[in-house]
């Protein structure tokens, strides 16, 4: 039942106050047809409008069921208009971008009914209404009065108390008018049905009651009714009424995508506008995150090439250069006119010497074998290396030639005459062999098996060519391979050409044919191990080093142990640093170590440090040679104290006539030094000085010279340590370098980590000797570009961010655009009960859709556009697929876009849920 009491409606029009309702107090029964007639502006609609809780009453009171409505809130009225109240209008209201079915549906999606019960009950509305055979059509593909049954059937669906129609029929025929007032007396059998209409013709035929208004109060009422006099007949439906209303997040995307299809070129462009910020920073986050993943490979190739090193001796360059710079100035302020010293030297020699840092290996090295080293687990691999020589020698194989060549140390310069520009260039010894590391999976990372097996013992080794499945000339040359005729006519041009025209003229070419070699024939070489200490032999005085003597080296070559190569590998670096080697394994070092230890010339040398094992004398500072070295001081005191002296040269008259003529071409300053020496003293002055050749120093001094008695050596020239070195004698306790490898970026940040805290320990001990100094090679590389590359990204992402930002707001404005073309459609969904906060999720639904195209746009142009950004990149660099979104970044992207079109659609569909929903509705 509903009762208006003293009810008063009062607004604003400029400055003046229009009295819409005055004190209108009326009651209606629960089924009754009634019709409210008057002229324009006596405050119909109005009534109508605050029965249907689309306006409020400024005083007074709505009783709806005997219940007061001064205490409801926005969200009482929305469930009172979507439960109680079914609106038809006088311009249909219908959503135009939705089908008929669909219209009428939306009032139960408000109510919570289920997709399937909304569906029967939709279809049953319209059946009761002649259109059952409508369902998929759009309003505008239908008549004004099948429009206006469709909004009764929209009113109807939800089978409210009450129908509320403001002029029906105004827009209808008279022949559609009357078909929708029949339908409108047949639901007055079981509701309240309230009609605004200026035909007073159709309400005296059709309305079981007719209230005039005028001026905003009843002035005559058909059949009044006062609440409690009449016996109500009680209407069905009424148990689910007090149900909040809330429209489903899905309900409002389906709204807004069929909105926004009415709509599709401005849809798609707002969607490609807002995708030109992702595509921007997508573009970005695509070559930065394949530059880091080219980045991480780098590292993962150079952890076998460069892992964490540790030297018995290293110097921090860092720390070393910091102080050299602080020491460039010495502090005090000069003032101008003269120039001061500033000494830096001292500063300098400090610096250097502070930063020379000693690490005790051997310690260190027992450290890492101890078990559960949390070091050692860390690494994928540990190899440690000796100051010992792997001597390995072949044969030349080429043609008639078969020389006894030295594979490793490689003496391929010292074969074809440039022996002095090796060793000046510290090429002589370059080797051709490298340790293979026993970690099979770094193994495997770093090459492939190409043919044959991994060498696993000492007297196994295996060739590695490069990526390309090359080997350098330079190696094949070691290896006896190329026959070196060739190269030294080469050289020999070169010198020619060179000494001609003080510059080369011509390229240096080597009439040399490329070579195709099988794996058979590389992995039949004949190469044998030498040891170190097989060179020397034992004489009547020492050991002699026999290593010039040609035969003797043939017959070492023929009894020394075989190395076979068991494998041909590739290695699958593409940085260009492989050259082609042969590879041995730990076990070989090993052997070679324990092979010298147990020599005949080291066991001698090791039981007797003080005497050279070489000569059979005493080292310096040992007891049998400071005895020596004071007979001899004694015997010299001896000599000057009876009187004798050297023997004095004598000069011819023709030396003495060079010598003068010599002095004659110097400057005479000099001249006038030199006439205050001694003949035999200026003959070694200027023999000194590089003014004598060798044919004048002989004819002035080598013929003249005194007789002097040869003195026999009794003092060794070297030391001990200096014979251990030249033995290559080393103990597998105590390394001369540690490599730690790591089988991940993470697992090296993580070393380095644990020998950080491991220092960290040692120094708080006060144990700074234990201290470990290291080298992270990769680090100090890498992490530089990796910051650059961060640093150039978050710059650039920066300044594109602010396009993605300028269509953020574009995409706001355009959504206030939409709130204001849809300000009917808003009005429309408020009189069906849908709340403000139902509203406002139009619209966001709106901007999700619009910002989750303009995500997947951008994310989609991006794929397309590193297709040809990575042909480009591989054309100019020759790196392949640097360009490469990542999913998750991807991912990200496409949130992001969403998060910020949302963001700025907050405001508009804010604005849009504010509209007064009478309003709206009058909006065209």
């Amino acid at each position: 039942m509903l009762e208006l009491k003293n009810i008063k409606k009062d607004y604003l029009s400029g400055e003046e106050t229009v009295h819409a309702l005055k004190g209108l107090t009326i009651a209606f029964r629960e089924n009754e047809f009634v019709s409210i007639l008057g002229q324009s502006g006596c405050g119909k609609t109005t009534l109508l409008n605050i029965i249907g809780g689309l306006d409020r009453y400024s005083s007074g009171d709505l009783m709806i069921n005997g219940t007061s409505t001064k205490q409801f809130k926005d969200r009482d009225w929305d469930t009172y208009r979507n439960h109680s109240i079914g609106f038809v209008f006088q311009s249909y209201n219908l959503i135009p971008h939705q089908t008929v079915l669909s219209n009428v549906e939306l009032a139960l999606t408000l109510s919570g009914v289920s997709k399937a019960e909304r569906r029967r009950r939709a279809k049953e509305a319209l059946e009761k209404v002649g259109l059952g055979d409508q369902l998929k059509k759009k309003p505008n593909q239908m008549s004004g009065g099948q429009m206006q049954r469709v909004a009764i059937a929209r009113a109807l669906v939800n089978d409210p108390d009450i129908l509320l129609a403001d002029e029906p029929t105004g827009a209808l025929d008279s022949e559609t008018s009357v078909q929708v007032m029949e339908l409108l007396k047949e639901i007055a059998k079981d509701k309240l049905v309230i009609m605004v209409t200026h035909n007073p013709e159709l309400a005296q035929q059709y309305s079981t009651r007719i209230v005039r208004l005028l001026d905003g109060e009843v002035i005559s009422d058909s059949m009044p009714y006062e609440p409690g006099t009449e016996e109500e007949k009680p209407t069905a439906g009424k148990e689910n009424k007090g149900r909040k209303t809330s429209m489903s997040f899905f309900t409002a995307l389906s709204l807004s995508l069929n909105n926004l299809m009415t709509k599709k070129g401005r849809t798609i462009l707002t969607a490609f506008a807002g995708s030109i910020g992702i595509i921007g920073i997508a573009l970005i986050l695509s070559l930065s995150s394949g530059m880091q993943n080219y980045i991480d490979k780098m590292e993962e190739e150079t952890l076998t090439s460069y892992p964490i090193s540790i030297q018995q001796a290293s110097v921090d360059m860092t720390s070393m250069m910091g102080a050299m710079i602080n020491a460039q100035s010495s502090g005090e302020e000069h003032e101008p006119g003269s120039v001061y010293s500033a000494s830096i030297m001292t500063d300098m020699i400090e610096s250097m010497m502070s930063q020379i840092a000693t690490n005790d290996l051997k310690s260190f090295k027992s450290l890492l074998e101890e078990d559960g080293n949390e070091i050692a687990a860390l690494c994928s691999q540990i190899q440690y290396t000796y100051p010992t020589e792997i001597d390995i020698y072949t044969r030349c194989s080429v043609g008639d030639n078969d020389d006894l060549l030295r594979v490793n140390p490689v003496s391929v310069l010292d074969n074809i005459g440039l022996g002095e520009i090796g060793a000046a260039m510290n090429m002589n010894n370059i080797s051709v062999c490298k340790e293979l590391v026993d970690n099979q999976t770094m193994r495997e990372n770093d090459y492939e098996l190409i043919t044959g097996v991994w060498p696993e013992k000492y007297n196994e080794v295996m060739l590695v060519v490069n990526n390309n499945y090359e080997i350098t000339d330079y190696t094949l040359y070691a290896l006896g391979l190329l026959e070196p005729t060739a190269l030294k006519d080469a050289i020999a041009d070169a010198q020619t050409d060179l000494m001609e025209n003080g510059v080369l003229t011509k390229d240096v070419e080597i009439k040399q044919d490329d070579i195709n070699l099988s794996y058979e024939e590389l992995m039949n070489l004949d190469l044998r191990l030498v040891l170190p200490t097989d060179y020397f032999v034992e004489t009547d005085t020492g050991f002699a080093d026999k290593r010039e003597d040609e035969a003797f080296m043939d017959a070492l070559y023929a009894d020394a142990e075989p190395l076979k190569i068991v494998g041909v590998a590739r290695s699958t670096s593409e940085d260009g640093m492989e050259y082609g080697c042969i590879a041995y394994t730990s076990a070989l070092t090993e052997y070679v170590i324990s092979g010298v230890q147990g020599s005949d010339i080291y066991r001698r040398q090791e039981a007797d440090p003080d005497t050279d094992v070489f000569t059979g004398l005493p080292f310096p500072g040992s007891e049998a040679a400071i005895a020596i070295e004071k007979e001899e001081a004694a015997e010299r005191v001896a000599q000057e104290a009876a009187g004798e002296a050297p023997a004095e040269q004598s000069f011819s008259a023709e030396q003495q006539a060079m010598l003068e003529g010599i002095l004659a071409q110097m400057p005479e300053a000099y001249q006038a030094q030199f006439a205050a020496l001694p003949p035999e003293e200026q003959v070694t002055v200027l023999a000194e000085n590089g003014v004598l050749d060798m044919e004048q120093f002989t004819a002035l001094a080598g013929e003249n010279a005194p007789a002097q008695e040869e003195k026999v050596q009794r003092i060794s020239d070297s030391s001990y340590e200096e014979n251990i070195q030249l033995l290559h004698a080393a103990s597998l306790d105590e390394p001369n370098s540690i490599s730690l490898y790591a089988a991940s970026f993470e697992d090296k940040e993580a070393i380095t980590d644990a020998l950080d805290a491991y220092n960290d320990e040692q120094t708080a001990a006060g144990k700074d000797e234990k201290v470990i100094h290291y080298t992270d090679y990769v680090g100090l590389l890498m992490s530089s570009v990796t910051r650059i590359v961060n640093i150039v990204s978050y710059v650039l992402i920066a300044f594109v961010g602010i396009s993605l930002v300028v269509s953020s707001i574009m995409i706001g404005v355009i959504t206030l655009i939409s709130v204001q073309e849809r300000t009917k459609e808003i009005g429309i969904l408020r009189s069906i009960g849908a709340s403000k906060r139902d509203v406002s999720r139009v619209f966001n639904a709106e901007t999700l859709i619009i910002g989750l195209g303009a995500g997947l746009i951008g994310i989609g142009m991006t794929l397309l556009l590193n297709i040809p950004i990575n042909m480009i990149i591989d054309h100019l660099a020759g790196i392949d697929n640097v360009s490469q979104l990542p999913p998750a970044g991807g991912a990200i992207l496409v949130v992001i876009s969403v998060l910020l079109t949302m963001l700025a659609g907050l405001i508009p569909s804010k604005a849009a849920a504010r509209k007064d929903p009478v309003e709206a509705l009058r909006t065209e």
